[in-house]
């Protein structure tokens, strides 16, 4: 495959932006894709998102926000290291104006998007969309109205995409963002309904965009210049940027879901300590914890130093291997060849067994996929009754009226089984666990309006 070049990489101008866009003196382009992505509704929603531990009552356990906000100060750190020495290699990106900064600029900004197209209660949220279409009555009658590559949306729901969905939508205008960062957010540049798949592209494990924005992501890839991996069908090689995206949220869920589990008690000190300990290798001075009585105290030092650790050995693998990166023929996750890749496999399968199969954990799920269900059934039911498809009651027009607006008026207007299924799904992949559940309590009236 032809190289990929940096200059083209990373260019500032906005998806569906007809004219150039206009640098800031105060700010870059990339830190405003930060600004914009942090002021959004759909970010500030992560706040009451499940992230490992489901509405959490202590304040040291994570939630979707806290884990976006620290993924991006971790992306942050491996954007900037990298940018400091690609720039050194081509002149030509210092000759342009380009820093350090708008390297680590691109990566947070991204990273700190990376779970906000998630629906509520995490994966087992998506599991559930997923199988309401596969397994409800009324969802698998979709099937016969839509194309081969819708349904594979529909059957397999997944964040990344509804994601960036998000940053394109018709009433999402405000949240456009640099073609650079959307595709460093994209980890899965391909769609649902990929049939060759080529073993071992980590890159190709999910999906990154429905077929809805199909158009969009081919506009950003022409853009940025990403090498098709197929002529007849939507799948490209990722963004190098994107690699340290994956990497900063490996990171993250690695080091701190261990950190939570420790301090909830369901990972012993002592494991959680040796094995932090372990990532450290030479480095770990167990003396420099003598004067530290307080376990999470001694658990958030090691945190910080594993942390530290991780982003410099995903730096090497990352610079290691820029020119296969650049043709396209590595695709690896950076996590996965660095020197410590034992110890974090030994992590994960810890994480497995203590905190995401805890018994809170695992009801939070169930909840997640009869509340989920709930929704779509009513909601969907509502919408496509509005269509003449069967006869409306009163009860679907009164459930369909609790949708937004703009929800309302892009049903109307659609005759599409899919974009229907889609709105439904974005409104409710869009709520909060807490707003989920209530909604979910009151349209089954085990709860009335105006009490708790």
């Amino acid at each position: 495959m032809e190289k990929m070049n940096w200059l083209q990489l990373l260019n500032p101008n906005r998806l569906g932006q007809q004219s150039p866009a206009k640098q800031s003196n105060s700010r870059s382009l990339f830190e405003q894709d930060y600004d914009r992505i942090i002021f959004s509704h759909p970010f500030r929603r992560l706040q009451d998102k499940t992230q490992v531990v489901p509405l959490p009552e202590d304040d040291f356990v994570h939630t979707r926000l806290t884990h976006s906000l620290e993924v991006s100060s971790v992306g942050r750190s491996l954007g900037k290291r990298v940018g400091e020495t690609v720039i050194e290699k081509y002149p030509e990106l210092k000759e342009n104006g380009f820093t350090p900064s708008d390297f680590g600029a691109i990566v947070a900004a991204a990273s700190l998007a990376h779970d906000i197209g998630n629906p509520p209660f995490g994966h087992s949220g998506e599991d559930a969309i997923s199988e309401f279409f596969l397994y409800n009555k009324l969802g698998n009658q979709i099937k016969d109205s839509v194309t081969e590559g819708e349904w594979a949306d529909l059957i397999s729901f997944e964040g990344n995409a509804q994601g960036f969905r998000l940053f394109n939508m018709p009433n999402n205008k405000g949240i456009q963002l640099t073609y650079s960062t959307l595709a460093a957010f994209s980890k899965y540049p391909h769609e649902s309904s990929l049939k060759h798949r080529i073993e071992g592209r980590k890159s190709q494990k999910k999906y990154g965009f429905f077929q809805s924005e199909a158009y969009y992501f081919d506009e950003l890839a022409k853009a940025l210049g990403l090498n098709q991996l197929a002529q007849d069908e939507k799948s490209w090689v990722r963004h190098p940027l994107a690699f340290l995206v994956e990497a900063a949220d490996d990171i993250c869920y690695h080091i701190i879901d261990l950190e939570d589990g420790c301090r909830l008690g369901w990972v012993p000190f002592e494991q959680a300590r040796d094995l932090m300990a372990a990532i450290l290798g030479d480095a770990y001075m167990p003396e420099k914890l003598e004067n530290t009585k307080d376990e999470n105290d001694k658990i958030s030092y090691l945190r910080a130093l594993a942390i530290n650790t991780l982003i410099t050995q995903c730096v090497d693998v990352f610079l290691e291997n820029e020119d296969e990166i650049l043709k396209g023929e590595f695709d690896k996750a950076l996590m996965d060849l660095v020197p410590c890749k034992k110890v974090l496999r030994e992590i994960i399968d810890v994480s497995i067994d203590k905190i995401y199969r805890s018994n809170l954990v695992l009801e939070t799920e169930a909840v997640g996929h009869t509340v989920l269900e709930g929704l779509m059934q009513a909601f969907i039911k509502a919408a496509i009754g509005q269509k003449g498809a069967e006869e409306s009651s009163k009860k679907n027009l009164t459930v369909f009226r609790l949708l937004p607006n703009t929800y309302q008026e892009q049903i109307v207007a659609t005759g599409s089984y899919y974009e229907i299924s889609r709105i439904c799904i974005d409104y409710i992949s869009g709520m909060t666990d807490r707003f989920a559940i209530n909604l979910y309590r009151k349209l089954t009236g085990i709860t009335l309006p105006g009490t708790k």
